[in-house]
């Protein structure tokens, strides 16, 4: 079972959206807290906490938790919306920062319901490791375009050092991780694709 994070961040707009859209998933599924945080492997209180909005989650927690619905962080953001506009300006894309790594993910895309693809803008500080231990859905299309730096992508097995301007296909089934071994922030768009 997953702890809470180490550092308490009072939970903010989007925190709440998705508080409420967790607690939705979780009742239309029929799914008690006990059942949910096991199957999810986190704690009973900390998913408790998040539907309720007093914690901030922090990546791992929502992608376990994502993974149990079968959804994709970014779709979950996105779902979060309560318009679905097909055009949504900078000023007006959610971000929602990991209040334990620091990194960052933009929603790009146009929250849209059924839609099959999703564009996400990730930063990530120096010195960041992301780790995603089984995907939010087996089979997931990514498309991952760097737009600064240098990162280090480890997917189920296959290491490969991505610089400025390469771009990586790949369908995720199992482990990933993403390396920052630098000292400058690296920043990178993801299209994920739903089978």
């Amino acid at each position: 079972m997953e702890n809470s994070p180490t550092r308490e961040v009072r939970p903010g707009e989007v925190d709440r959206r998705i508080a409420r859209r967790l607690a939705f998933l979780r009742a239309e599924r029929g799914f008690t807290l006990d059942v949910a945080a096991q199957r999810a492997g986190i704690s009973r209180a900390s998913l408790s906490r998040l539907e309720r909005a007093e914690l901030s989650p922090t990546t791992s927690m929502l992608e376990k938790i994502c993974s149990l619905y079968g959804w994709t962080l970014t779709r979950l953001m996105a779902s979060a919306e309560t318009d679905g506009p097909s055009v949504v300006s900078a000023a007006a894309q959610e971000e929602w920062t990991d209040p334990k790594t620091g990194h960052s993910r933009r929603m790009v895309s146009p929250p849209g319901p059924g839609l099959r693809a999703e564009l996400c803008q990730v930063r990530m500080p120096a010195g960041v490791v992301l780790q995603l231990e089984q995907p939010p859905q087996p089979g997931l299309e990514h498309h991952l375009w760097m737009l600064q730096g240098t990162l280090s992508v480890d997917i189920e097995g296959s290491v490969l050092r991505l610089t400025k301007g390469d771009c990586l296909r790949y369908v995720l089934n199992g482990r990933a991780q993403f390396l920052n071994t630098t000292r400058t922030e690296v920043i990178y768009l993801v299209a994920a694709v739903r089978p």
